[in-house]
This record gives C-alpha cells, structure tokens and sequence, in this order.
C-alpha cells in the first residue's frame, strides 16, 4: 500500500489532472508522487517577518505585508497591456503590476479582501512598486501546512506560460503528503540510520518542502545528500567487487628484455618519484590475477605517454599485444610518431590505424595483427571496427578517455576472449569528488610532478588595446629562434558573439608579421586532413614560426621549440581548455609564456577564470576552481561516465565531506557484505535494483 501511493500518478492529485500532468512529465520528468517530492526547492525564504508599506524600501529583498487590494485597472492595449493594483495597509499604498497571465490574474483577484503580498520591491519615478507579486488569500494562508521558511521551486517557462508557479508546486507538494498520510517507505537500512543519526525518509521529505525550523531543514538536507551520494558510490563499488570477482586478469609474471633494455639504454631522462610510484601499483595491478582497471591523472606534460610506453612493454615481454587509442588524428599520430621513435632499434612492430588509413594498409595491418606481428597498434576510433582482430590483446590503454563514449570503450573489451587489462589517461586533472563519483570503480593513480629540467609556464592577462605591446614581445621571442601559436575561438566572424575571429586575426598578425620575414601556418577543423598536416608540419619542422589556429591543436601537438602561447578572446574559454591549451608550450628547457587575451568587458567568471590561470599552473586547483564555477554536469565527459548524473540535491563542488562519509560507509558496508546478501542490507540491493532498472549497465566498463 504504502508504494503504491508512493508511486501513483500525479494526474490524480487534486488540482492537478491529465493536462498539467502531461506538461510536469514533458518539462520535468515528473511522473509519479516519488518524483514530484524528489523535486526539490532550490532555496528557502524566510516568511516569519511581516512589514509595513510604510517601512518597504526598493533596495529590500523578498519582503511580505498583510493588506487589500483597493483599486484593479488594465492600462494600455493589445500585447502592450498590463494589469495595475493598488495595494493598501493602514500605514500607505504601494503600485502591484503585471504584464503577463493578466485575465487569470485579473479574474482571481477580489478588492477588499485579505491577502499576503509577497515579493520583490522596486522603485519607479520615486514610488514604490512589485512586479508580477505572489497574492494569497489570508484565511487559505492561515490553513496550509504552515512553515516559516517558503519553499522556492525552479519553474521552467512552459510551466509559467501555463500559470503554475512556485506555489501552485507547493501546494502540490502538501496535497502529496496529504494523500500519503505519513506512509513513505524508508531507503535506508535502520543501522545506517542509526550510525549516522539521520532522519527517517517521510521526515526529510516533509522538512524540505516544509521545514518547522532552519536545523530540521539542515539535517534533512544532509539525509537526502548522504543518500544520494551513498548510493552511487554503493553501485559503483559494488561493480568493482563484482569485475575483481568475475574477471580473472591475465598475470604479467616477468620484466623482460624489451623493458631492461629500454630502461638501461633508451629511456629519454630520468623517471620522476611520482611516475616510478605509478609503474609500480600498476605492475602491482598486472601481477594479482585480477582484470585491471586503472585511471591514470596526470597534469599536461606530466609524463603519462612514457609510463603507458613502459606498461606496454611489460605486455610485450610477456607475450602479449597492446593497442592505445586516442580521441583525434593528430594526436593518434603523434603517439605514433613518438612511441615509434622511442622505442627504434628494439626490434618492435608498431601500427598506425586511423580513419584516413588506405585500403591497403588496413588489410597488411588486419593481416599482421591476427599473425602476431603486430605489437602495438595505435589509432582512433578505428581500432573498435569489428574487422580489428587480434592474435591475444593483453592490454589497452585509453588517451584523453571522456571523449569516447562507454558503448564505444566496451567494444575493445570484447577484442580477446578474456578482457585485457585497461589503463585510462587523462591530461585533464579531476577534482577528487568528481574522480571518486565518476571513476569510483577504478583504481587511480596521479602523476603530480614535472620531469626535471622544465620550467614552469609564466601567464599573463593582456587587454586588446595592448596588442602592440603583444606583437613586440613576439618578434623578440621569434627572433631568438623561438615559435608561437596564436589560438582563436571561432573561425569566421559571428554577428552575435564579439570574438576575435581567426580570419580576421590571421590578416592583422600577416601585416604585422610580413612574408618573407616570418611564416605563417594557419590551421582549424574545417580544413581537409591533407591541408591540415601539411599546415602542421610546417610548424612542427621549425618552417613556420607562428601558428594561428583554433582550438584543434588543444591536445596533440608537441613542439618543445614553442615558448608562447596566445590565447585570443581568453574569456569565452572555459578554465580546463585554457589550461590544455597553455600545456602546449613549457615543453623544452627555454622559459615559455601563455598570453590570456580579452576586452574590458569581462563577466564575474570570466575574471575569476583568468586570474585563476594567472596564479596558478596546478591543474587540481584550476580544476577544483572550474567545478566550483561550472558545476558537475557541465565539464566535458561527465554524461558519458555510465553513471546516472543527474544530481537533484548534492553538489560535488560543496559536498565533498558528505561524499566521504557516503563511499566510507559503502566500502564498510561492502567489507562485510559484498554482495549485499544479508537481511539488513535487502533494502540496499532493493534501493539500487530500482535505480539501475532503465539503465545500461556500463560500470563493467572503464
């Protein structure tokens, strides 16, 4: 009984019905009773003071009064029209407008009769005034569920054009606590309730939405954030049990001839502490049995290419293949490039396969890799096509993985009979709430150090008017034999956005920086592969000095000669792609330079975005900064993590402690009860059957 109330359709609220039913379901997804008090408020006001006209002020917040209406008129005409009240109090009267909803508006309202006015005073030619207020009749006020603090519920457009507002949500909300009666069946064993002296389910649904006071409403809001939190982490450990159970891994039991001679005779430079501590839980991980599945963080330039390098030879000496896959051409080639040449005269076969690869090679490559001849294949996408067999793929390694969705990763799973071993790369530093909810499965290891020698990149915030100034300091940095990139937002001029355009900027920097003088490559998205790479090439081999592009060069263009890095209209990029972008230069032993761009004209953000960059080449902070500013669900990758993302009340960016104490408990929880089997912990496997029902299972997935 009590679920199946729980449960039931909204349509059979009072006051609500097929028609506004059909519009919550469309617009928020909201079906059942469950999800409308799932939906929660995004702040609460305080309704417990009371003023008088006399005492309102335009600079107020949300104010309330108790009065009448004493006068109702409609001013002007056709679309222009708006409904005037004049609202009094025994101290004054102020001026009610409104410009939308007028005839409902007009046809609810009564002169004469007790209302609260509720809402935002302004002022206009000296007299006070409040636009589009909330009225409620007094004897109805006095007769609700009463509560000091006002719910404030996110009400979508679609919803307003159809006169429901935030209190037409919260009487909703009271007719579905009226129609459960108290019967809200819990989703936390009592235990854990206990343990962590939360409230019971049914009391933190009443206090969100109608708190007595503001500490009930504070441990309401820790109970459905622990719970929301707990439960990810629940699932996402749960599955890591399960492969580690399953999943037998292939055992690399030796460090073989191709490895010594490698680290004895080839290794470029000294390993750092950082990258030796993550050879060794990776060997660690390649020697237990078990199926592995790391992350392996590293900031740009941290040195992840030469660690993967050394995993896969590990691999190779114990007699089995190896594939890396990377998001782009250009950055599948470059691996290419470096790997090839790093590994030269150890007697390895190494392959390129990329979507512009000619028929025949793919059929020499398809060949050698079924025959054990291949090694190593590097490639983009390409490597999952079901034609791509192997004769024992024993290890994977996925670059720059938020750009591949799951479905995609999965297929080189299935590219052995028993899964290979996978090692995850990221040049973009994840804030550890964000790693531990969308990599909880994986183990992770972090390169947090430099390689010797480098020097750390010095950036600094230019206004355009300066420009001058700028192109003096790169003829001085080219005329001592160093090259540039300039990096553009867009690639033609947009009517709407004021960016500086690559077109557009490529003529000013050519008059600036005549032929035969100077070299010029120019390279963006929109150009043929062929152009492309002819375009980089010439930057790369040292032919051009400055390079003006788009973002494509973001990940996967290394020319340690670059020691500047011009980032034009600075403000419309977001934190993380300045910070791939200025990783671009810093890469030899020359000092280097990352210039942020912008107009005066600069958002709050924008400002907070560029002077972080400016104080710090950390890309944990920067990240924490980015997640702080733009939220979970905007950075790039998180909605193809296979996790159910869509967080209705915890903020990893505020609620990293209650993240903590949700994956303890799971892994507490988990220790003595792996697979959730006691009868305490039915109601967890019963909580995390319905949260998985309508979705893909992908946590199986790295």
């Amino acid at each position: 009984m009590q679920n199946q109330v729980f449960n039931s359709d909204i349509m059979y609220l009072p006051g609500v019905g097929p028609k506004r039913a059909d519009l919550f379901k469309k617009e928020l997804e909201i079906v059942t009773i469950k999800d409308l008090l799932y939906y929660f408020p995004y702040k609460h006001i305080d309704r417990s003071k009371f003023y008088k006209i006399e005492q309102l002020k335009s600079e107020m917040s949300h104010i309330q009064v108790k009065g009448r209406i004493t006068s109702l008129s409609l001013q002007g005409q056709n679309y222009k029209q708006r409904l005037i009240a004049q609202f009094s109090d025994e101290t004054g009267s102020i001026e009610l407008l409104w410009f939308k909803g007028i005839k409902w508006i007009q046809q609810s309202l009564n002169k004469n009769k007790e209302y609260i006015l509720f809402g935002k005073p302004s002022a206009f030619n000296n007299k006070i005034n409040i636009v589009h207020p909330e009225l409620e009749d007094l004897q109805q006020y006095e007769q609700k569920i009463s509560s000091s603090l006002q719910s404030i519920y996110t009400v979508p457009e679609k919803l307003k054009k159809n006169y429901i507002t935030t209190k037409v949500i919260e009487k909703m909300q009271q007719n579905a606590f009226i129609a459960l009666a108290g019967n809200i069946p819990e989703s936390l064993p009592e235990y854990l309730l206990n343990s962590l002296k939360l409230p019971s389910l049914g009391q933190s649904l009443k206090q969100i939405h109608f708190p007595d006071n503001n500490d009930l409403l504070q441990k309401a809001t820790f109970r459905l954030k622990f719970e929301e939190l707990f439960y990810i982490q629940l699932q996402l450990l749960k599955q890591k049990h399960i492969r580690k159970d399953k999943h037998n891994g292939f055992i690399f039991k030796i460090v073989g001839d191709k490895f010594n001679r490698f680290f004895k005779e080839k290794l470029p430079f000294d390993l750092t502490g950082a990258q030796k501590k993550v050879i060794k839980e990776i060997r660690k991980d390649l020697g237990d049995g078990k199926q592995m599945n790391r992350l392996l963080q590293g900031d740009v330039g941290s040195g992840k290419t030469l660690v993967a390098l050394m995993v896969m030879l590990i691999a190779i000496d114990n007699g089995y293949q190896c594939s890396l896959m990377a998001p782009t051409e250009i950055l599948a080639k470059q691996h290419f490039n470096s790997i090839s040449k790093m590994l030269d005269g150890l007697d390895l076969n190494i392959n390129l396969l990329t979507g512009s690869s000619k028929a025949k090679e793919r059929k020499l490559i398809h060949s050698e890799l079924i025959e054990n001849k291949t090694n190593i294949l590097i490639g983009t996408h390409a490597l999952i096509e079901d034609k791509v067999k192997f004769h024992n793929l024993g290890l994977v390694i996925i670059d720059e993985q938020h750009r591949f969705g799951v479905a995609q990763r999965a297929k080189l799973w299935k590219k052995n009979t028993s899964p290979p071993h996978v090692l995850v790369m990221t040049a973009t530093p994840i804030p550890r709430t964000l790693a531990m909810t969308l990599y909880g499965d994986l183990d992770v290891s972090v390169i947090d150090e430099l390689p010797p020698g480098r020097k750390p990149i010095k950036t600094t915030h230019m206004f355009d008017s300066k420009r001058l100034r700028l192109f003096s300091f790169i003829k001085k940095e080219v005329k001592s034999g160093r090259q540039v990139y300039i990096v553009y937002p867009l690639i033609k001029e947009s009517e709407t956005l004021d960016y500086k355009d690559l077109e557009d900027g490529y003529e000013s920097i050519s008059r600036a920086f005549p032929s035969p003088e100077y070299t010029i490559s120019v390279v963006h998205g929109q150009m043929k592969p062929a152009e492309k790479e002819k375009a980089m090439q010439l930057f790369v081999k040292g032919q051009a000095q400055i390079m003006v592009s788009t973002t494509v060069i973001e990940v996967g263009v290394d020319v340690p000669n670059a020691s500047v890095m011009v980032i034009e209209s600075a403000e419309k990029f977001g934190l993380s792609q300045l910070h791939q972008l200025r990783g671009r230069v810093g890469r030899g032993s020359e000092q280097s330079w990352c210039v942020l761009m912008s107009s005066f004209k600069l958002s709050h953000e924008a400002r907070k975005r560029i002077s972080t960059m400016v104080s710090t080449n950390d890309g944990f902070e920067i990240a924490e900064v980015d997640l702080k500013l733009r939220g979970p669900g905007d950075i790039e990758g998180t909605q193809q993590s296979g996790i159910a993302f869509d967080l209705k009340i915890a903020n990893l960016a505020k609620d990293n402690h209650i993240l903590e104490i949700a994956r303890n408990k799971a892994i507490e929880i988990l220790r003595d009860d792996s697979k959730l089997e006691s009868t305490q912990n039915q109601v967890l496997t019963k909580q995390l059957k319905l949260k998985t029902m309508h979705k893909v299972n992908w946590g199986l997935i790295s």
